[in-house]
């Protein structure tokens, strides 16, 4: 019987159809070597590297009239941070009540920097009648 009826009164058959697939798989097998050999030289390394340092300098002022309070950055550089101090009054208010400025300048210094720099050279070796090309 190539199928079976779907139920008693019904001539239909139903039937499964199958089909075969192929699978493929590779297999890896080594066909031979290659050998390359790595040497290591040490250099000795000296140098003076100048080094800069920084240094920070403070001057106060007084506050002008119309001081807007805020951090400026002045002309040669500098930045001018206004120090503020509550007042007690009537009201509660933020007075500026003086600016201070801050300058910086650096000085050179020089440093001996030593090191031993590693070098990596490959040596290539070779059998029979054959000329290393390098």
């Amino acid at each position: 019987m190539i199928g079976r009826p779907v139920n008693d009164t019904d001539d239909d058959l139903t039937l499964v159809r199958s089909e075969e697939e192929l699978q493929v798989a590779r297999d890896v097998h080594e066909v031979g070597r290659v050998r390359a050999t790595k040497h290591v030289d040490v250099e000795r390394f000296e140098q003076v590297v100048p080094r800069g340092v920084e240094h920070a300098e403070l001057e106060r002022a007084d506050v002008l009239e119309g001081d807007s309070g805020e951090v400026e950055t002045l002309a040669d550089g500098s930045v001018s941070i206004p120090v503020f101090e509550e007042q007690i009054v009537i009201e509660k208010r933020l007075v500026v009540r003086e600016r201070v400025i801050l300058r910086k300048h650096t000085v050179t210094e020089d440093h001996l920097v030593e090191a031993e720099l590693r070098k990596e050279r490959v040596e290539v070796t070779t059998e029979g009648d054959i000329d290393p090309v390098g």
